[in-house]
């Protein structure tokens, strides 16, 4: 069994995936991947990262049994439900001390995001990008799976966000990304305070501060989610004070 202390790897990418009751789920997730980096020669030189919040409907355990299963892929266990921001600044944390990895992904678990576009994503940093995000509202990119109350909710969200902080890419609450390392040491990712959407968006916000390239790349987002939006009041209430607090930034603060 693997676990934060005792893991060793040279891996190159890595790829994120915070999980709470993923078990229907990540096998499958893992198994696609793993198909994806094959294909592509990946294989030795990424590693999926899967950060779990003490799922109870035992996703911890199989994500083990995955780590049995493939060399490249671990296992970060955490006592309860602390968080997505946190999740991934541990996941980052531990991917370059543990993994020594130098391209970071974030990922959803419930295949919105499809590992496909990897290439797309590893494309874009070559090219001299810092940072890549998965974009829903440029041309190519689409949302399949919401009813209306969801795509305005998300769109309005999303415009607010551009609006207050001044960020410019099209798709800022976007959760499917990549970073290379120089990036997420120039913004100090782990003093980040935000959650959920707010930390997407001053992930964002502290990139383009520092004037690092920033590109979008197309993809389809399928929403497999039957559940309510997780929007709930609380994060709605982080979002608005998260996006306030940018916008004073960005008014009494010149970019460094």
């Amino acid at each position: 069994m693997k676990s934060i202390h005792h893991i060793a790897h040279s891996g190159r990418i890595c790829i994120i995936i915070p999980t709470y009751n993923e078990r229907g789920n990540i096998k499958r997730l893992v198994s696609l991947i793993q198909e994806v980096l094959h294909s592509s020669s990946l294989t030795d030189s990424a590693s999926i990262l899967i950060v779990d919040d003490d799922s109870p409907d035992g996703t911890g355990e199989l994500a083990e049994e995955l780590a049995d299963i493939y060399d490249n892929v671990h296992v970060m266990h955490r006592p309860s439900k602390l968080g997505l921001g946190s999740a991934y600044k541990q996941g980052f944390s531990y991917a370059r001390k543990y993994l020594k990895s130098e391209i970071f992904f974030q990922m959803d678990a419930d295949f919105s995001h499809n590992p496909k576009y990897l290439n797309s994503f590893l494309s874009k940093l070559d090219k001299g990008y810092d940072v890549v995000v998965g974009s829903r509202w440029i041309s190519g990119g689409i949302t399949l799976g919401w009813n209306v109350y969801r795509y305005l909710l998300s769109s309005l969200a999303n415009h607010l966000a551009k609006l207050m902080s001044g960020i410019r890419i099209m798709d800022a609450t976007s959760g499917y990304r990549a970073f290379s390392l120089s990036a997420l040491q120039l913004i100090r990712y782990s003093s980040v305070k935000s959650e959920g959407y707010a930390f997407q968006i001053e992930m964002l916000f502290r990139c383009q501060r520092k004037n690092l390239k920033l590109a979008e790349i197309p993809i389809v987002f399928v929403s497999r989610r039957k559940e309510k939006t997780k929007l709930d009041k609380r994060e709605i209430l982080m979002f608005l004070v998260t996006c306030s607090r940018l916008l004073f930034e960005r008014l009494n603060l010149p970019p460094n």
